[in-house]
C-alpha cells in the first residue's frame, strides 16, 4: 500500500510513461519501470549501508533539485517541440525500436527527481530500517512489494492508454503529448525554483 502511494502519485514518471506509451506501446510503463528498479536498488543498498545522511545533506537537494529541474525541462521542451512529428511517429508505430529509451528514461527520472531521494531518506529509510530487522529476507520482500506497486500502476497506466491509442484522432494524440510536456516543464521550473 506505501508502494502504490508513491507510485499513483502523479509527478514526470507518470508523464513521460503515458508519453512514451503513446509511442512505443503497452512496453513502455514496465520498461520504465525496469530503469526505477534498477536505481532504486542502487539506492537501496546506499542506504541500508548508512550513506542515508548524505542525501539529506541541504547542498546535495540543491543539486538534485536544479539537475532534474534542467532534465524536465528539456524534456518537456522536447515533447512540446516535437510535438507533430511524435504523433506522426506514434500513428505508424515509428520510433519504437529500441527499449533503452523507456528504461533510461526510468533511470534518469528517478535520479534526477528531488522527491524520489527525499521519499527514501525519510520514509524509505524508515522502511529498509525495519525490514533489516530480519536480515537480507527482509531487505528483498520491502524491495519486492514496493517494486511490485510500481509495476502493477504503470502496467495499467500503460495498457489503459495503449488500449486508447487506437480510438484516438491524431488531434487528441497531439493534445496529449503537449499537456504531458506542459506538465514536465512545470514541474521543471518548480523544481528550480525550490533549489533557487
Amino acid at each position: 500500500m506505501v508502494g502504490l502511494s508513491g507510485a499513483m502519485a502523479p509527478g514526470p514518471v507518470l508523464t513521460v510513461t503515458i508519453s512514451e506509451t503513446l509511442k512505443r506501446g503497452f512496453k513502455a510503463g514496465p520498461l520504465i519501470v525496469l530503469g526505477h528498479a534498477i536505481l532504486e536498488i542502487l539506492l537501496l543498498t546506499l542506504i541500508a549501508a548508512g550513506l542515508g545522511p548524505f542525501f539529506q545533506h541541504p547542498v546535495v537537494s540543491m543539486v538534485f533539485l536544479s539537475a532534474g529541474g534542467a532534465v524536465l525541462l528539456w524534456m518537456g521542451g522536447k515533447i512540446i517541440i516535437t510535438n507533430k512529428q511524435t504523433t506522426e511517429d506514434a500513428l505508424h508505430a515509428k520510433g519504437a525500436d529500441s527499449p533503452y529509451g523507456p528504461v533510461w528514461a526510468g533511470i534518469v527520472l528517478s535520479l534526477t527527481n528531488p522527491y524520489w531521494i527525499i521519499w527514501w531518506v525519510t520514509v524509505g529509510m524508515g522502511f529498509v530500517t525495519q525490514s533489516l530487522q530480519f536480515g537480507i529476507i527482509g531487505l528483498l520482500s520491502f524491495y519486492l512489494g514496493h517494486i511490485l506497486a510500481d509495476l502493477a500502476w504503470y502496467s495499467l497506466v500503460s495498457f489503459s492508454v495503449s488500449a486508447g491509442r487506437r480510438l484516438c484522432p491524431p488531434a487528441v494524440y497531439r493534445g496529449v503529448f503537449i499537456v504531458c510536456g506542459i506538465a514536465l516543464v512545470c514541474l521543471g521550473t518548480l523544481f528550480l525554483v525550490k533549489a533557487f
